[in-house]
């Protein structure tokens, strides 16, 4: 593969599927690069599109799995170069079962790689995560600003249901950034590549995960208010009898993950004691 901008691809990107196909091979080999793939892994490549970066994938040797929606881009990848060494999956990647395709590794995990559709960037990064047991890390061109709430600490405007979930089952981290130039056609904003490495265990133990999960959609959903307002909704009146060493005069874009955690953990133990 040459370096510099590849020709243009022949599928014409839809408005409607968020496709913005990578054309520069050097963004490519950079991704790769970052993966440090060795031969015979098993990885995923969400949306392949016109094959871009899989082509640079092929050559790392690993076993390569596509996922493509497009039913034009699947015709494109399979009539190309290299469609022998891949397995092609026609579909929603939001609907593909992550655990059945880890299962065919020896370890039973999976690698993640891709130039992920814009417009749905957070169901996709809910689905891995939802998936992280199947999945030993997920390496991901995402709009700049969806890379900074991954990151974002409490206190900044970043800082939200994103970021709390992100942090609480993975360890994400940006790479680097791709100018618009580098698609087509080129998007409004720059893009910047993220990898998020799967933790084994969450980041902090929860007495119930779900209820955890569900407290911070709900107090996030109103996050200007205090947590004594926001649980309001939730608890009702009941709210004046929680512990007076709560956090509760605080909004919760101003608490870490592991003090959601504890405060998740403190209404489990008052929910149980009001039964």
């Amino acid at each position: 593969m040459t370096s510099g901008v590849a020709k243009r691809p022949s599928v014409r990107p839809r408005k409607s599927l968020g496709q913005h196909f990578l054309r520069d091979a050097s963004v490519a080999r950079k991704i790769v690069a970052a993966l440090d793939v060795h031969p015979g892994q098993l990885l995923l490549e969400i949306g392949p599109g016109t094959g871009a970066l899989t082509a640079h994938l092929i050559e790392t040797g690993a076993r390569l799995v596509l996922v493509e929606l497009d039913p034009r881009a699947v015709d494109l990848l399979r009539a190309g170069e290299g469609a022998a060494a891949v397995e092609l999956i026609e579909g929603d990647i939001l609907s593909t079962d992550l655990s059945a395709i880890a299962r065919r590794s020896p370890g039973g995990m999976l690698r993640v790689v891709g130039n992920i559709p814009y417009n749905i960037t957070s169901p996709i990064l809910f689905h891995l995560l939802d998936n992280r047991r199947s999945i030993i890390d997920a390496t991901l061109m995402m709009q700049r600003e969806v890379a900074r709430r991954l990151v974002a600490h409490p206190g900044s405007k970043d800082y939200g249901i994103l970021s709390v979930f992100t942090q609480f089952y993975a360890r994400p981290r940006m790479l680097f950034d791709v100018d618009p130039n580098s698609f087509v056609p080129p998007p409004g904003v720059i893009s910047t590549v993220v990898q998020m490495a799967m933790r084994r265990a969450t980041l902090v133990a929860a007495l119930d995960e779900g209820h955890f999960r569900r407290m911070v959609r709900g107090v996030f959903s109103q996050r200007r208010k205090t947590l004594r307002n926001s649980l309001r909704t939730i608890l009702g009146d009941r709210v004046r009898e929680l512990p007076e060493d709560l956090p509760l005069n605080r909004r919760p874009e101003q608490l870490a993950v592991e003090e959601l955690v504890a405060l998740s953990d403190a209404l489990v133990c008052y929910e149980a004691g009001h039964a």
